[in-house]
């Protein structure tokens, strides 16, 4: 996981300014983006995703404005109440007081494990620039011999996109690249909604 480090109001013993860690900044994906990747690698059809969160959001909505807790694999959702005056008297609060203030979200273990499931340890960000990184074609020749070590033999864009900072696009492309010629370095063979490069 890419991180950066960001000041705090905290100094340390030595008068310094204390720092944190927080994932890389402008890393996002949208509901079509995950829609469409789990259509690609789960066999999910095309925005069944989606049209399930919102049937789920419809449902907990219903749900929420009864006063229930909702449990799911995801996670427990609860309404959050505040009252719009001082109450000093519980007996005296009407309903007209009573607001709707938000959903209380508890994720439980369930985002720690898939988390878990996937890192591969943490890596200082670097933002990269695509030309230099594709003009210097002994290191992403270096770079993909890394990965199909480290993946046993084969490699996709995806995996490509992460060991060397490339956009998908690029890395697709690249790995494409490496495809033709008189004396290819790769095999592209489609497995499932994905392609997959080997070595030759």
């Amino acid at each position: 996981m890419p991180f950066e480090m960001h000041p705090t109001p905290a100094k340390g013993k030595d008068g310094k300014i204390l720092y944190y860690p927080r994932p890389l900044s402008g890393q996002k994906i949208t509901m079509k983006g995950l829609d469409e990747y789990c259509a690609k690698y789960y066999g999910l059809r095309p925005l069944e995703l989606t049209r399930a969160f919102e049937a789920f959001v419809m449902a907990t909505g219903y749900y929420l404005s009864e006063g229930y807790r909702i449990e799911t694999p995801i996670g427990s959702f609860a309404p959050r109440l505040r009252v719009v005056r001082e109450i000093t008297d519980p007996d005296d609060v009407k309903g007209r007081d009573v607001r709707f203030d938000g959903v209380e979200y508890n994720s439980g273990k369930l985002w720690h494990k898939s988390v878990e499931k996937w890192l591969e340890g943490f890596r200082p960000a670097q933002k990269t620039n695509a030309q230099e990184v594709l003009a210097d074609s002994e290191k992403l020749e270096a770079q993909l011999h890394e990965c199909l070590r480290k993946y046993r033999g084969y490699v996709t864009a995806t995996l490509f996109k992460y060991q060397t900072g490339l956009t998908y696009y690029s890395a697709r492309k690249r790995l494409d690249e490496w495809t033709k010629g008189e004396n290819p370095k790769l095999l592209k063979t489609k497995r499932g909604q994905e392609y997959i490069y080997t070595e030759i």
